[in-house]
């Protein structure tokens, strides 16, 4: 009996192109972004944590820095990095896991010690953040191609103010939209990826 042999077709997913082909780029993109964190504090710190390091910079470089900053701020344990010490950010000046800004060291701190003040007040950060939001919601854009993806929005702009009048650092309008759209409180992924149901 001649064996027929069979050819697999495995059909690509379709992606927001940014991710590229980095396996780390791909990973986040398909299990984190724009995927809603709604309960989860600490996450919600992390992506502040991160977000804020990223000013200036890709996010590339702060993805492949990740399991640096978990390290040197206490596992994204806002509680425990809002009782850092100046010894502390001297010591994470020299520290290679990280971005070795001083500036971003100690607004990490700062954000830190706003955030559990956030947290006090609205009951948590995710309320903070629904605050902005039409009817509270996540917001859910349509873009068909990367260009239609904004680097701001009007939400994150509020946002934005909100936290800057309230002390944070390094969280510009752009910042507060890439946090939005980190954490799932926008969902940009483009009409034919196939996160953008998920």
């Amino acid at each position: 009996m001649k064996k027929v042999k069979i050819r697999v077709i495995r059909r690509m997913q379709n992606r927001c192109p940014w991710c590229g082909d980095d396996p780390l780029y791909v990973a986040y993109h398909d299990n984190e972004w724009g995927r809603l964190v709604s309960d989860d504090e600490r996450r919600l710190f992390e992506f502040l944590v991160l977000e804020s390091a990223q000013a200036g910079l890709s996010w590339i470089t702060i993805l492949r820095k990740r399991e640096g900053y978990r390290e040197a701020f206490c596992g994204f344990d806002a509680e425990k990095v809002a009782q850092m010490t100046a010894d502390d950010v001297e010591r994470l000046t020299h520290f290679d896991g990280i971005v070795k800004n001083r500036r971003k060291i100690e607004a990490t701190i700062n954000n830190a010690l706003l955030f559990l003040d956030v947290q006090r007040e609205f009951g948590s950060f995710h309320a903070y953040i629904c605050s902005f939001l039409p009817d509270g919601k996540p917001i859910v854009n349509s873009p068909k191609t990367l260009a239609d993806i904004p680097a701001t929005s009007a939400v994150g702009d509020a946002m934005s103010k909100n936290m800057k009048r309230r002390g944070f650092k390094f969280f510009g309008s752009t910042i507060s939209y890439a946090f939005l759209q980190a954490a799932g409180y926008v969902n940009d992924h483009i009409e034919e990826c196939f996160c953008k149901n998920r």
